[in-house]
């Protein structure tokens, strides 16, 4: 039992009950106290339970959200957090969902069920609070009816109740673009750019980005990745979402799968670049070779292509001499190491979904 005086207040706890959660990672404290003033004893239940999950450093937190359009539309049970200074990414098919997702941070949807913050901040009803340190480019740019790009900044300094004509000349010079185009006028580049003068003039520290190399030429795409890694230099945040795997292998800490309206898994792109396993493609000149290794069954097979004689193996990286020293004796056609890659990752984690659900 423990006690503190304070004058004539006296607190015991009589009991600690603690509970933990596995399904939450979450610990709750039950505290049982007796309160003794001027003689009078009053007995008080306490509990105290902290947030699911640990949220330090986490600068953008969903929780169970959900947006139900009808016919299986929108986004179901959604959760995840990203932790200030990460670049967090999402794929999925087209409808997926990622577009909804985006947008329900930036506060423009209310969510129907669940809970998302912001820097603390609630999504939905604080959002003027927010749009001060976030910046949004949209995978749709609709600007509205104005001269030209320059009407566009002075109308974000006006929002935002600030001047930021430096910063955002600094980022014209950059991109080298002419903002006094018709922004209606502008090329699908020159309005990408134009975008991403508006969400980044004001330096925010969170930058939300809805598919931002879409439909761009191959040399626009790499100067607007190019201009996210610096961006990720800085230790700002970053949402992003892409349909490409490659651009999100480059610039992502970690990916968000998300298939019909559902987050399917959720990836570290460091472990998966640095797992430890390799995979090889084996192709056998004789058959009986092939079934000879099939047969004796002492490496992982992944994929058994039997009218080539092709075996796919999965080994650690610390039996590479193991596998090299069975094949020495054997006459094989070719041997190639299959690159490990997100897309690798997530098309596994899908066949095993479906498997599941058969």
């Amino acid at each position: 039992m423990k006690s503190t005086d304070l004058d004539d207040l006296q607190v015991n706890i009589d009991e600690i009950l603690q509970e933990y959660d596995n399904e939450t990672n979450s610990v709750s404290l039950s505290l049982k106290l007796n309160i003794s003033l001027d003689g009078n004893n009053v007995s008080k239940n306490i509990s105290i339970s902290p947030s699911k999950k640990d949220k330090e450093n986490s600068i953008v937190s969903l929780e169970h959200v959900t947006k139900d359009y009808g016919l299986k539309r929108g986004i179901f049970d959604v959760s995840f957090d990203v932790k200030e200074g990460e670049c967090f990414g999402l794929v999925g098919e087209n409808g997926a969902g990622k577009t909804t997702t985006l947008r329900h941070i930036m506060g423009f949807i209310k969510p129907k069920k669940g809970k998302i913050t912001v820097a603390g901040y609630d999504a939905f009803k604080q959002a003027e609070s927010i749009k001060s340190f976030v910046g949004y480019c949209p995978g749709e740019i609709n600007f509205p009816p104005l001269k030209d790009g320059s009407k566009l900044i002075d109308a974000k300094m006006q929002l935002l109740k600030e001047d930021y004509s430096k910063a955002a000349n600094e980022l014209i010079k950059e991109f080298q673009f002419n903002i006094m185009s018709n922004p209606k006028r502008m090329s699908k580049g020159m309005k990408q750019k134009m975008a991403l003068v508006l969400a980044l003039m004001h330096n925010p520290k969170l930058l939300i980005l809805d598919e931002p190399t879409t439909g761009l030429d191959p040399l626009m795409q790499d100067e607007i990745r190019n201009k996210i890694l610096d961006i990720k230099s800085q230790k700002k945040t970053i949402i992003m979402s892409s349909n490409l795997y490659d651009e999100l292998d480059l610039l992502c800490d970690r990916v968000a799968l998300i298939s019909q309206g559902h987050i399917i898994a959720i990836a570290d792109n460091n472990a998966i670049k640095n797992r430890e396993e390799v995979d090889y493609k084996i192709e056998f000149i004789n058959r009986d070779d092939y079934l000879h290794f099939k047969e004796e069954n002492r490496f992982e097979i992944i994929r058994d292509q039997e009218k080539y004689s092709q075996l796919t193996v999965e080994i650690k990286k610390a039996d590479i001499s193991a596998l090299f020293g069975v094949l020495k004796d054997i006459d094989i056609k070719f041997i190639s190491q299959i690159p490990y890659t997100l897309e690798t990752y997530f098309n596994k984690v899908l066949k095993e979904k479906e498997k599941k659900d058969e």
